[in-house]
């Protein structure tokens, strides 16, 4: 793989360089990944100024969505754009492979951090530039306030609680003594923290968890099914978790069908049918329909429930249409005869099945690799779960994306020293873990259709996790520069060299002390547009922060990689590659 930027990302070209070992070692000859030329830089299409992490964050929206819970924007303080950048990029170069040995004549992939980085906020962007008039729908209007959902016991130890089902989150509570109708309250904004990156939970119950010990919690999370994780200050808390692991199934004879298309596509002529709710698996089947996929989802009678979830674009949630518009639908139950049939059938004509079901479901539906196996030879059998195999039997908690932080230190590594470690409400495990699933399935087609056997590929929320590097300790408290600046209208994000420069700071903000907290808040007394300029003529870094999304189509910046909302729609990130 050769790359032709001097302003690669250092965590995208490692992230890179990582997943593409574990795909094309062994595999494919390096002569052949080297002909492939990767692309790779922060801003891309993106025509602001983008030179680090940081900026992109703040210009593409992440700072604003995850400082929701804050009502404030906040830096991440890892690298998640970059990471993001890195599987987009691995993905990409893997999937010109397989597109070379189908005889398309692709060589070269572009992709960039901000491109990344509006992929992880597509569901958000489309929430924003929703129709004005579709915020009311089955699951009640759109929640308001701030807050977080972590919680602390009598002993001051930070834990994520984890449920889908609002009688054992009602359970829950009843047992430490809070009110059903109390309890019930806090359900929705509990439920809504996923679409909307806050939770407003009734002050009552984080009272109760303060007043409980956490033994307590724990035993009345056992008893109601409730997944109970405690936060750990430590940031790598255990093992490395391999990010996706190959199994080759039984071998078969496999057919090379030249690609005839003039799309400059490399997965044209693959099908994929997918059963997969909520983000993770719905967005890796949205990557690979980007990819040029036909991609078929299965979806319970009625429809998946995640469609009537508020705001709602022509009668469809647009947060569901945002990871599923472009899939042909069908419509199955797998646990009965009929759809389990249904199921087999659409697999038979398929190249890649792909879940994210609970652990075991797959084994008990008759749908696991080996069942499919005989159905499709060849076959390319994608799991995207939780945790894997990671967690002792029987103490696996539910697989969600804020467990998944918690339990691999992000958490920790997202907050200085002194704060308490928390998730972020910005699902971004559910986001890593759907590229990474995607590149799981491009791997395993590389590797199928090089070796002749069917491939069982399965990667996780928790190896997604790994993947975003972070410092063996949690970083010191963070300076008043390190987190964007009030101006007179809004917010500034200073470049890492400009905060550095205390003495060319204290030149463009006016004389005075050159105090990082006496420097922050001169910032008020001008506009951002004021201060972009005065940095602009003294040569220094600074971005302005994105406090609305729905700002973004009509950014002029971005109009080569958002699409504005058509009349009655939403807004949409285009493909986050290109292909030539």
């Amino acid at each position: 793989m050769s790359t032709t930027t001097p302003v690669l990302p250092a965590t995208t070209a490692e992230v890179t360089a990582r997943l593409l070992r574990g795909a094309t070692d062994g595999v494919v000859p390096p002569g052949a990944v080297r002909d492939v030329r990767l692309t790779a830089d922060w801003a891309g299409p993106v025509a602001t100024p983008l030179a680090d992490e940081d900026a992109v964050q703040a210009a593409c929206g992440i700072m604003h969505v995850h400082g929701r819970a804050g009502g404030k924007p906040l830096p991440l303080g890892v690298d998640y754009a970059a990471t993001t950048a890195g599987v987009l990029g691995a993905l990409g170069v893997c999937a010109v492979l397989l597109a070379r040995h189908r005889g398309h004549g692709l060589s070269e992939v572009r992709t960039s951090a901000a491109q990344g980085a509006l992929l992880a906020l597509s569901q958000y962007l489309a929430a924003a530039t929703a129709p004005a008039d579709s915020t009311e729908g089955p699951y009640g209007a759109e929640p308001a306030g701030r807050g977080g959902a972590t919680l602390v016991s009598a002993e001051g130890t930070a834990f994520e609680i984890e449920t889908l089902d609002p009688d054992a989150w009602r359970e829950f509570w009843q047992r430490l003594g809070v009110p059903a109708r109390l309890a019930g309250r806090g359900w929705g904004a509990f439920q809504r923290r996923f679409a909307n990156a806050v939770c407003a939970l009734p002050e009552e119950l984080r009272t109760t968890a303060r007043a409980t010990p956490l033994r307590s919690l724990r035993e009345a999370a056992a008893v109601c099914g409730v997944s109970l994780v405690p936060l750990t200050d430590d940031p790598v808390p255990g093992p490395a978790v391999e990010p996706v692991r190959l199994t080759p199934g039984p071998p078969y004879v496999p057919v090379v069908t030249p690609v005839r298309t003039s799309a400059v596509l490399p997965l044209a002529g693959v099908r994929v049918v997918e059963s997969t709710r909520r983000v993770q698996g719905p967005l890796a089947g949205h990557v690979l329909r980007l990819l040029g996929a036909e991609v078929i989802g299965v979806e319970p009678p009625g429809g998946d429930p995640m469609r009537g979830l508020p705001p709602l674009a022509g009668g469809c949630s647009v947060r569901h249409s945002a990871l599923n518009s472009g899939k042909r639908v069908v419509e199955a139950d797998p646990r009965t005869a009929a759809g389990h049939a249904a199921v087999r059938e659409l697999v038979a004509d398929a190249d890649v099945f792909l879940h994210n079901w609970a652990p075991g479901r797959a084994g008990r539906l008759g749908l696991d690799a080996e069942d499919l196996w005989r159905v499709r030879p060849g076959l390319v059998h994608a799991g995207a779960s939780g945790f894997g195999d990671a967690c002792p039997p029987g103490q696996t908690p539910i697989g969600t994306d804020y467990l998944a932080q918690a339990r691999s230190g992000l958490a920790a590594a997202l907050r200085p020293a002194g704060e308490n470690p928390a998730p972020s409400l910005m699902t971004l495990t559910d986001v890593l873990g759907g590229l990474l699933c995607a590149h799981a399935v491009v791997a395993g087609l590389l590797l199928g259709a090089l070796r002749g056997h069917g491939v069982r590929a399965e990667s996780s929320l928790l190896s997604a996790a790994g993947l975003v590097p972070r410092p063996a300790v949690r970083r010191r408290a963070r300076s008043p520069l390190e987190t964007p600046v009030r101006t007179a209208d809004g917010y500034l994000c200073l470049g890492g060299r400009i905060r550095a420069d205390l003495p060319l700071l204290a030149r463009i903000t006016g004389p005075g002390t050159p105090d990082p907290r006496a420097l922050a808040t001169r910032f008020g007394h001008r506009t951002t547009g004021q201060w972009l300029e005065r940095f602009g003529l003294a040569g220094a870094a600074a971005t302005e922060v994105r406090t609305d999304l729905g700002t973004l189509p009509d950014d002029p910046g971005f109009r080569d990689a958002v699409d504005p909302a058509p009349p009655g729609g939403y807004a949409t990130v285009r493909s986050p590659w290109t292909f030539s």
